[in-house]
């Protein structure tokens, strides 16, 4: 029986703290060999170095390793991870965090794999595109800046649709995309709440934090607000269909209005 009051809140207060502190230990371990390479990349740079050739000719080689793992194993492993946001999100709060994970890993993997392939050569065509011209074309530079931002917003909308819907993976990014254009004020939203996680986690937390609990809000904000945004799509797709519903109603009531009105005039005549 779950306690009450003061102590029925810090049961469930704790129950959560363990639930996405595993599920984000789960993604982590997942993804270990991409974190790995990336934190050694970031926190092992020399300054003198940085200073002497910059810091893009140095990370130039970790974040090419890194852009051929993150689609084998960071992406399945968020997709995992988005199918137990998506069960809590949905009212199913108590499930098995181990087996729910593995099995949205499995059942994801392949889909998952091909979109983030899609996925990280699209953000390696806008990131070079943006270096490239910002230098010179700082407008066109900007333009960049702003797709990847678009990109990114839909990418969070991508694993959420992922585990919620049956989809080829194209049609999955192309409505990810459309999701996102469409529902501009829902996506920026999002990203806000993302930065706002990720500037916590590395300003007051950092390691701990990242460990524990980042990738793990992080999906299951994401999944909230884009459940919010199925929740309205579902509600609009109703009323289309009940004002469809109701205007053949009324179609069908002028025919048989007509007819009678027909059938009337020949019993005159």
């Amino acid at each position: 029986m779950e306690p009450r009051g003061l102590m029925g809140g810090f049961y469930r207060i704790s129950e959560w703290i363990m639930r996405l502190a595993v599920i984000n230990l789960l993604w982590v371990v997942c993804s270990l060999p991409v974190i790995f390479i990336l934190f050694t990349a970031l926190f092992g740079l020399n300054p003198e170095d940085v200073e002497t050739y910059g810091i893009l000719p140095l990370l130039t080689l970790p974040a090419i390793v890194v852009a051929v793992l993150t689609p084998f194993l960071v992406f399945p492993a968020t997709a995992a991870m988005f199918t137990v946001a998506r069960k809590w999100v949905t009212g199913e709060a108590d499930v098995p965090l181990f087996k729910t994970f593995f099995r949205g890993y499995k059942e994801n993997y392949k889909q998952s794999m091909i979109g983030g392939i899609l996925y990280t050569v699209l953000f390696a065509l806008l990131v070079v595109n943006f270096f490239f011209y910002r230098e010179e074309f700082s407008v066109i530079s900007y333009i960049f800046l702003a797709f990847l931002v678009l990109v990114a917003a839909s990418l969070f909308n991508f694993f959420s649709m992922l585990v919620h819907y049956h989809m080829k993976t194209f049609q999955l990014i192309k409505n990810a995309l459309l999701i996102t254009i469409g529902k501009p004020f829902r996506s920026l939203s999002n990203i806000i709440m993302i930065a706002l996680v990720i500037v916590i986690s590395w300003n007051f937390m950092k390691g701990f934090m990242f460990m524990f609990f980042t990738g793990s809000i992080i999906a299951f904000v994401s999944f909230w607000n884009f459940n919010i945004i199925y929740m309205k799509l579902q509600e609009q797709a109703e009323k289309m269909k009940q004002s469809e519903e109701e205007a053949a109603e009324e179609a069908a009531e002028m025919d048989r209005e007509e007819l009678v009105k027909d059938d009337y005039k020949d019993s005159n005549k």
